[in-house]
C-alpha cells in the first residue's frame, strides 16, 4: 500500500493493523548521536494507549510497550533506520465477526474495498486509529531532536461536544483527563461525555497545537509551505476533518487592518498568522487547530448496506472511545513534531 511514508529528510513509515501481530514505525534520517531510550518513547505512548483517555476511553487494554529493534546503540541513535514495534495484546477479533459483510457508516470499509478489493474488517485494519501508535512512537524521537533546538510542541482540548473554552491556562492541562487548559470547562465536558455515553452516541471536538521556540526560516516558499505541510500532516490523522493555522477561518471575517500582525522592534504585536508568513516560519509561536469528528462506531441503530448491496441496519458493539479526544492529542503533537523536525533538517541542509 502506497502512502505510508511521511517526510522528506526525516522520514517515518508506519505499519501494522488494529488486530494484527503488531503496529509500529520505521524512522529514517534521524541524525546520529541523539540520546534515545525506550522510556523516552514510552512516556508518549502511555498518553495515547487504550484505556488512558479518561471517561471517553475505550475499555480495550493495551500495554503499548515499545521495543526498539534497530538504530540505537548504547543509548544513542546511530544514524541508521530506527525500527519501533508495539505488539498487540488485547485484540478481540471475534467481536467483529458480525460486521464482516457490512459497511459501517462513517468508516473506511466501503472506500478501502473500492480501492483494494479486499479489507480487514477486524477493528478497521489499517484504517484503525491503532495505526497512530506508530506515529506517536516516531514523534517521540522527533520531539527529542526538536528539544535540542529549544522547540516544544504542546496540544490541548479547546472544545468537545460543543463545550468550548477561550482560556489558555496551560498549567492546567495535566490537571484533568481531557488535557484542557480550563479545568472548569473540562468538568463540563466530562459530564457531557457521560450523558452521551448512556445515549449510545459519540462526540467530536477541537484540539489546538502550539509549537514554541521554532526559528524563523522553516518551510519552502511555494508548494512545500510550512503551513501546507502542517495541514497535510494533521489531515492525515483519520479523525481530523479540518485544519486552521493562526486566525484560520476567522480571518475571512476580518479587515486587513485587523488581520495583519503589526511588527514592532520587540516582535509581532499579534499572531493571526499562526507563526507562518508566505509559507515560512517567522519566529513567532506556531498555532494550529484541528476539527476532530465524532467516533463513527455508535451503539444507535443506523442504516447501511451489506456486500450484496442489500439494505440492513447495524448497531456497533465492541470496545470504542466516546471521543477521539483526548487520545488524539499526542497524535497531533507527533505529526507537528515530525513535520517540524523534517523542515528543520531541510533548513540545515541549505544553511
Amino acid at each position: 500500500m502506497a502512502g505510508n511514508t511521511f517526510g522528506s529528510l526525516f522520514r517515518v513509515t508506519t505499519w501494522g493493523e488494529s488486530h494484527g501481530t503488531a503496529v509500529g514505525a520505521t524512522l529514517d534520517g534521524c541524525p546520529p548521536g541523539l540520546p534515545l531510550t525506550a522510556q523516552d518513547i514510552q512516556a508518549e505512548l502511555d498518553r495515547r494507549r487504550p484505556g488512558k483517555g479518561g471517561p471517553a476511553a475505550s475499555p480495550r487494554k493495551e500495554p503499548d510497550a515499545v521495543e526498539i529493534l534497530s538504530g540505537v546503540f548504547e543509548g544513542k541513535t546511530t544514524g541508521t533506520p530506527i525500527a519501533l514495534a508495539i505488539f498487540n495484546k488485547d485484540a478481540h477479533s471475534k467481536s467483529y465477526d458480525n460486521l464482516k459483510d457490512i459497511f459501517r457508516p462513517g468508516h473506511g470499509d466501503i472506500s478501502y474495498l473500492a480501492k483494494y478489493g479486499i479489507r480487514d474488517h477486524r477493528g478497521g485494519g489499517r484504517a484503525s486509529a491503532r495505526e497512530t501508535a506508530g506515529r506517536v512512537a516516531a514523534g517521540a524521537v522527533a520531539k527529542k531532536l526538536l528539544s535540542l533546538h529549544g522547540i516544544t510542541v504542546t496540544a490541548y482540548t479547546v472544545s468537545l461536544g460543543g463545550i468550548t473554552t477561550d482560556k489558555r491556562n496551560l498549567s492546567e492541562i495535566n490537571d484533568n483527563p481531557l488535557f484542557c487548559p480550563d479545568n472548569e470547562a473540562a468538568a463540563k465536558m466530562v459530564g457531557h461525555i457521560e450523558t452521551v455515553r448512556k445515549e449510545g452516541d459519540t462526540l467530536g471536538g477541537i484540539v489546538e497545537i502550539l509549537a514554541t521556540g521554532c526559528p524563523a526560516g522553516l518551510g519552502e516558499p511555494v508548494f512545500e509551505k510550512l503551513d501546507a505541510a502542517l495541514a497535510g500532516a494533521l489531515m492525515s490523522i483519520g479523525a481530523v476533518k479540518g485544519v486552521e493555522i493562526g486566525a484560520g477561518f476567522a480571518a475571512a471575517g476580518m479587515r486587513g487592518s485587523e488581520n495583519n500582525d503589526v511588527i514592532l522592534p520587540e516582535g509581532f504585536a499579534s499572531n493571526n498568522s499562526g507563526g507562518i508568513l508566505a509559507g515560512i516560519s517567522n519566529g513567532d509561536a506556531i498555532v494550529a487547530r484541528v476539527a476532530v469528528k465524532p467516533i463513527p462506531s455508535i451503539g444507535k441503530e443506523q442504516q447501511t448496506i451489506n456486500l450484496a448491496h442489500e439494505p440492513v441496519t447495524v448497531s456497533i458493539g465492541g470496545r470504542h472511545d466516546i471521543s477521539a479526544i483526548p487520545r488524539i492529542i499526542p497524535v497531533c503533537e507527533a505529526m507537528v513534531a515530525l513535520c517540524l523536525a523534517d523542515h528543520l533538517l531541510r533548513q540545515k541542509a541549505i544553511a
